[in-house]
């Protein structure tokens, strides 16, 4: 299967060659980023794009100095909504209305099923959200396999630093993970030509 061989082909690339991913393929990325499942189909997180040079020189520091950092095409920063409120999920109703035609007030049973989420504290909504932009995360890896871009996904940062240097605050958003996008340097990456090592099915699936 092609996917599958695609999702074999890939792997958290170490060293990547400054070379420019295509319009169109960040595009596709960016797209199935959107179409990604997410809790309620809320999406509760902004995915910044960032291919100015400058500023990733900026963010690198804050990401340990990861090579990637400034050796990819871009980079994607996923930041989760510090909260969830009232006024974002009654604009995600606003929302649905309109791009289904119906009025907003048939969607009332559905909008009292965030009344649990509303009621929680900021900190459970946060750890929350933040599981959401890692679907996304999942998604994206995915979707760059299938365009043949090489993808590196990194905890490895410090999230206020990059938080201030995105002005994040100010945005109600958290930065959770950041995604390299750009293509492999063999030369200089040791793990290019390196076979690819999961745990067996056997190990990993339990069949009931």
């Amino acid at each position: 299967m092609e996917l599958l061989e695609k999702l074999n082909w890939r792997y958290a690339t170490k060293r990547m060659t400054g070379a420019t991913v295509p319009e169109e393929k960040i595009d596709h990325i960016l797209e199935a980023i959107r179409l990604s499942a997410s809790s309620m189909g809320l999406q509760p997180y902004t995915v910044f794009v960032i291919e100015n040079p400058e500023l990733r020189k900026q963010i690198q520091p804050a990401a340990y100095n990861q090579p990637q950092i400034v050796e990819s095409s871009h980079i994607l920063v996923f930041a989760a909504w510090d909260n969830v409120s009232e006024a974002q999920v009654d604009a995600y109703m606003a929302h649905i209305a309109e791009e289904r035609g119906i009025p907003v007030e048939s969607l009332a049973g559905f909008r009292a099923n965030f009344g649990g989420i509303l009621s929680r504290s900021a900190e459970e909504n946060f750890n929350w959200t933040a599981r959401q932009t890692y679907i996304a995360l999942g998604t994206a890896l995915v979707a760059a396999a299938y365009e043949q871009v090489d993808a590196t996904p990194m905890e490895g940062f410090n999230p206020s630093a990059v938080d201030e240097i995105l002005g994040l605050k100010e945005k109600g958003l958290k930065s959770v993970s950041i995604l390299a996008l750009g293509y492999r340097d063999e030369a200089n990456d040791s793990l290019a030509k390196a076979k690819k090592v999961r745990r067996t099915a056997d190990k990993l699936f339990v069949k009931i």
